[in-house]
């Protein structure tokens, strides 16, 4: 009989063995209410009970897949878990490993939510070059939430120390439940009648998926997209998105992130601020040593020390500049007449009056110039032009010198 024994360890390895064969606890969802949930502080592990009202089973979940799950656990949630059942060896303990989590109802909501993404989105409701920019030095903010709510806590906290000349105006509305949706719409109504609102902030804190679904209503987000103004949609966590996120101008993580993003930091102001006054300072002490590098050289130069020496020197300049002006005024003029008698000298050797003066006549006939005697006849009357005048001939004889 002792022989047979076994230790417990190999019996709840056993056990063990025999749930994980069996391929229908694996990828299995089960539905219930949370009770005694606990987060680990240092591991992230989530360990609670799945319970009915007749039956429970202790669950764990590894933080790898709790850091997935989009709202927020807390006992007396009903959710459904899907995963693989096993035992825990150490303890015996028969425990659902979950893997994945969803508020009941959840599945309906998120092919909702889906359906209605997928609409507004071919309508081209969420298009990127739609999306205005939200000022740089807002006026006046309009924050539609709730006012018992930790999210105008947040924004008025957090506006007031980054940028206090702004004035935040309370606009309040139910975020939560079946009234919402007609609630936010009929403020923002009012506020889009407003002329001197210069940003909205819409939203409220995390919360489940119910709780949020109101940001979610298709009549909501089109009166978003009608705004005159930008948007900034500021519902849940950092992992919360809903159809406003999507619709609006910008969408910020948290209610503290939206107020981050609407107003500058004052201090970052003043060190702006404070940077463009020493540049300017620097630029006007280098203006000001120029100008007084300029007016000393000024100062010491010829004409403010010694002024009738400066006159003296001038007056000198302009007696060289005369008489250098006059010589080469001289030399151009004597060049120029050169140049003029040498070329009369080449025209006066040139001219056929010289010629004549030497005893030679120009014969003419008809007005015309004669340099052959072929061109004349006997009887014919010709014209002679002399040194000292004309002389009117008739040929009586011609004699060809080459014959």
């Amino acid at each position: 009989m002792e022989k047979s024994a076994v230790t417990v360890k190999q019996l709840n390895t056993y056990v063990k063995s025999l749930i994980e064969s069996d391929t229908k606890l694996f990828g299995i969802s089960v539905i219930g209410e949370i009770s005694n949930f606990k987060n680990h502080y240092s591991s992230g592990h989530w360990y609670f009970t799945l319970k009915e009202a007749d039956a429970q089973i202790r669950c764990v979940m590894f933080n790898s897949y709790a850091s997935r799950v989009s709202f927020d656990v807390r006992d007396g949630m009903r959710v459904i878990v899907k995963g693989r059942v096993s035992i825990y060896e150490r303890d015996g303990q028969y425990q659902f490993y979950a893997e994945d989590m969803q508020a009941e109802g959840e599945g309906d909501l998120a092919a909702q939510f889906n359906k209605l993404k997928e609409k507004l989105e071919k309508e081209g409701l969420f298009a990127t070059e739609e999306k205005r920019p939200l000022k740089k030095f807002p006026k006046r903010i309009a924050v539609l939430t709730s006012d018992t709510g930790a999210a105008i806590r947040d924004i008025l906290n957090i506006t007031s120390k980054r940028y206090p000349i702004c004035d935040i105006l309370l606009c309040p509305v139910a975020v939560q439940g079946d009234s919402a949706p007609k609630s936010m719409i009929d403020m923002l109504e009012r506020v889009y009648a407003l002329d001197d609102v210069d940003t909205i902030i819409i939203g409220r804190g995390g919360g489940s998926l119910e709780d949020l679904w109101a940001f979610n209503n298709e009549n909501l987000a089109r009166k978003i997209y009608e705004s005159p103004v930008p948007v900034i949609s500021a519902v849940g966590h950092e992992t919360d998105f809903t159809i406003c996120d999507f619709v609006a101008d910008v969408r910020a993580s948290t209610p503290s992130h939206a107020a981050e993003l609407v107003v500058p930091d004052a201090g970052d102001l003043l060190n702006l601020i404070s940077g463009f006054k020493a540049r300017l300072l620097s630029a006007l002490i280098t203006k000001y040593n120029l100008s007084k590098a300029k007016y000393e050289l000024a100062v010491s130069g010829t004409l403010v020390s010694t002024p009738l020496r400066y006159f003296d020197n001038l007056s000198l300049k302009i007696d060289n500049a005369e008489e250098s002006i006059i010589n080469s005024f001289k030399n151009r003029l004597f060049s120029f007449e050169k140049r003029f008698s040498d070329t009369m000298s080449r025209l006066d050797a040139l001219s056929p009056l010289k010629t004549l003066a030497r005893g030679f006549a120009a014969v003419s006939c008809n007005g015309e110039s004669v340099s052959s005697v072929k061109r004349l006849s006997i009887g014919q009357d010709i014209s002679l032009r002399l040194s000292d005048g004309c002389a009117d001939c008739k040929i009586t004889e011609l004699r060809c010198e080459n014959e």
